[in-house]
């Protein structure tokens, strides 16, 4: 099988920072910012990005590019290389579980916008207010939550077949060439809207405030968001999804490069490149034109959940109706940049586990694509049908956010400690066209394993409304700690639910659709790690070794 590489390093450079752009830079980055202090927001952000994203980058390219140049493109194999322990391989279960299981979730929010670009051309939010439209596209207004929403698996089986097409056409005519088309198309319609949002005056139908006030909420420092460890843990956690960090993604990008192929450079630009889009152009776009029509205060109740949802397809559409005839061209464009963000991260998620078919099973692109496109969609089709009774909420929070942060622990701890500094340095400078700090090696080995560390526990254990101090203090006087509904440990106990019953008055529960989609979960990550033995033995026999 003919080896893949990347045609051009803008093409690399594109394609890696369509992996980072998202959803997350327009949606929930805006809506996090809002939750918690908009400035007070940034500086705990900007030293995430510092000490943890830009380390785990690296970490990330390198160990890509050490495991490509060994014959494996996808994250068993690469962990699996930086060590002789047998058991390395299935921390590389994550790469595979974790992509399969957002790819599921993501491609349903990515349908949403390519399904909004469509009813903004034709003028749908004139005449109907996304305020109904949007709960009846998930079929959240039905009297059951199992029932199946029509339009939404429509634009759902659309958006995975497009999906499915760019990956089967490779790596350079495929995923690439999607990158150079996407990126330019999101920044352009990006930087239309900011501009148009942002000389918005008081005169204009519908404007309350000038929207400057939105600018100067996001971009004024203020100091109190250093001592809150809410916001650190909300800072720390935008790092994780807006990079696509602890996933194997990044990895299996970096795996196509050559020996001398540079990576500190590549993966700097890619990171910074994905911050400006985030917090300058996302920061520009989404905020400021919500609170130049709702004002800050009714702005940040919209964003209520963090997940920018409501702003993004409740409200924009909206305010977009004050804009005249430029109304529909804006929601082509907001939508159509979020359908670009989206697709070109989509892709990502996919390479990886044709990567892993391709070298383990020596599928054809053809097939792993078709296979993949198979498999996102009865994963994702539980997300369609069963959105309303919480499936949704359950792939992001186990595959999206758990799981991100597990993975990264524990491949900065084999990177750092089994392969260890010595060579993981010397693998990250190689062929560098960027004079690394040597400060990153301290950084790498004890601080950004510690950051990601306390990240974990913290999410373990999340106090019931943020209250660090509060429940500190409960603790040591005898009252025990009570734990937020969101916390790791509240959604496996269900807290803060009304009923815990899986079945009432003859139907199925929300409860019930947790724990239902925990199991699949479970199932599919045991599935990945079934493949993997299966693969290794495989890979074993073949050479005339013992079963590993």
């Amino acid at each position: 099988m003919a080896q893949e590489n990347w045609g051009s390093r803008i093409g690399l450079v594109l394609a890696m920072a369509g992996n980072a752009v998202g959803l997350g830079n327009f949606l929930r980055f805006p809506a996090q910012a809002a939750q918690n202090g908009g400035g007070a927001f940034i500086l705990p952000y900007l030293v995430a990005f510092v000490l943890m994203g830009i380390p785990l980058l690296w970490v990330e390219w390198a160990i890509g590019r050490h495991g490509g140049l060994r014959g494996f493109h996808a994250a068993p194999g690469m962990i699996h290389s930086l060590g002789k322990a047998r058991w390395l391989k299935y921390v590389g279960v994550f790469g595979l579980f974790t992509n399969l299981g957002i790819a599921a979730y993501y491609c349903y929010i990515e349908s949403w916008t390519l399904a909004y670009v469509f009813h903004s051309l034709i003028g749908t939010f004139r005449d109907v207010a996304p305020t109904e439209f949007f709960p009846r596209y998930l079929g959240q207004h039905a009297n059951s939550i199992t029932s199946l929403p029509g339009q939404a698996s429509f634009w759902f089986i659309v958006t995975l077949l497009l999906n499915t097409w760019i990956l089967s056409r490779g790596l350079q005519k495929g995923i690439e060439r999607a990158a150079k088309i996407g990126m330019p198309l999101l920044l352009g319609f990006g930087l239309v809207l900011v501009i148009r949002g942002l000389t918005l005056q008081s005169g204009d139908p519908g404007v309350v405030q000038s929207p400057m006030a939105g600018l100067n909420f996001v971009w004024q420092p203020r100091m109190e968001g250093l001592t809150n460890p809410s916001t650190w843990m909300a800072a720390a956690g935008q790092i994780f999804f807006t990079l696509s960090v602890g996933m194997g993604s990044i990895h299996c990008y970096a795996s196509y490069l050559r020996a001398k192929d540079d990576i500190a450079l590549n993966a700097a630009s890619a990171g910074w490149m994905n911050e400006f889009v985030e917090v300058v152009l996302g920061g520009s776009l989404l905020l400021p034109i919500a609170v130049a029509y709702l004002g800050l205060g009714a702005t940040q109740a919209a964003t209520a959940g963090g997940s920018g949802f409501g702003l993004g397809f409740l409200t924009l559409p909206t305010l977009f109706n004050n804009w005249g005839w430029f109304a529909p061209i804006a929601g082509m464009m907001w939508f159509g940049l979020l359908f670009f963000a989206g697709i070109t991260s989509s892709l990502a998620m996919g390479q990886p586990i044709l990567a892993f078919l391709e070298d383990e099973f020596q599928m054809d692109r053809r097939k792993g694509s078709l296979l993949f496109g198979a498999l996102v969609f009865a994963l994702g089709f539980f997300c369609v049908w069963l959105y309303p009774g919480g499936a949704f909420d359950e792939f992001d929070f186990w595959t999206g956010t758990f799981s991100l942060v597990v993975f990264a622990l524990l491949e900065i701890w084999v990177f750092a400690f089994i392969f260890g500094m010595e060579r993981g340095w010397e693998e990250i400078t190689r062929g560098s066209d960027l004079q690394v700090p040597r400060i990153f090696r301290f950084v790498i080995r004890y601080v950004t394993p510690l950051f990601i560390l306390a990240v974990f526990l913290g999410s373990l254990v999340k106090p019931q409304g943020n209250d660090w101090g509060g429940s500190l203090k409960g603790l040591f006087a005898g009252q025990g700690w009570t734990f937020a509904p969101d916390s790791v440990i509240g959604k496996l106990f269900h807290l803060g639910e009304p009923s815990c019953v899986w079945f009432k008055e003859g139907q199925v529960t929300p409860a019930f659709v947790q724990d239902l989609t925990r199991l699949l979960l479970l199932l599919v990550f045991l599935g990945c790690g079934v493949a993997v033995w299966w693969a290794f033995k495989r890979r074993a026999q073949g050479l005339g070794e013992a079963q590993p």
